[in-house]
């Protein structure tokens, strides 16, 4: 079992029949979905929504019920992954594309549970690039503005051509040295016309999994 299972194992033992859960996007939240259909195969009852098409395709698949988001009202707990968290729970997300919805769901939930291996865990974030979701109109002009906050940023592509989110936006992936005080950066980078979210997650963790390669798995609670 690799280390993005392990912990999402652990996670998924939170979930109590009855509750109404959130579906996160990537490769860690893959194994956290995966089982997740386990336990509903074995006659675990819950309504669940995702923040991707990629994860309500997979959800869909193993038979997890996927309910109208103007049906299930707040949620219980979502699980998802991050690209980086420090020791105040501040985390990097969207390296799969997905940071709007993933913001917009854990911000419906009574509890956001994020897990990761220990790759992941760092002291100061900016070694991953932070993503950033910009929509096509004078998208240009907009990918300046990122560059004037002091990073490098880049279109993310795929196949040739600018990646698309769910939402129809285009990602630029900001490469800054550290980002040293994120709630500053959040502001800043939010208040750039253009912009429509970016992936500091900011006060919204309630506790980190963490997976080691020496098979231990630490909790950090908020």
């Amino acid at each position: 079992m690799n280390l993005k299972q392990k912990a999402a194992e652990k996670a998924v033992e939170a979930i109590q029949d009855g509750m109404k859960v959130g579906l996160g996007t990537g490769s860690t939240a893959f194994w956290a979905i995966q089982k997740i259909g386990e336990r509903v195969a074995q006659g675990l009852h819950i309504q669940a929504v995702a923040t991707s098409q990629a994860s309500e395709d997979q959800a869909r698949e193993l038979g997890i019920p996927i309910i109208p988001f103007d049906q299930i009202g707040r949620l219980d707990v979502t699980i998802d992954g991050a690209d980086e968290v420090n020791e105040q729970l501040v985390l990097v997300k969207g390296g799969g594309g997905a940071l709007l919805r993933e913001k917009i769901v854990e911000s419906n939930s009574d509890r956001l549970i994020i897990i990761v291996d220990e790759s992941k865990d760092v002291k100061v974030l900016g070694a991953f690039p932070l993503p950033v979701e910009v929509v096509p109109f004078a998208s240009e002009w907009t990918l300046e503005a990122l560059r004037q906050t002091g990073c490098k940023a880049e279109w993310r592509m795929k196949d040739g051509e600018r990646f698309l989110t769910d939402n129809g936006n285009y990602i630029a992936d900001c490469r800054y040295d550290t980002i040293e005080n994120p709630q500053e950066l959040e502001i800043r980078l939010n208040q750039i016309p253009g912009v429509v979210d970016n992936g500091l997650f900011i006060n919204m963790a309630d506790q980190v999994i963490i997976a080691r390669a020496n098979g231990q798995i630490d909790v950090r609670n908020k």
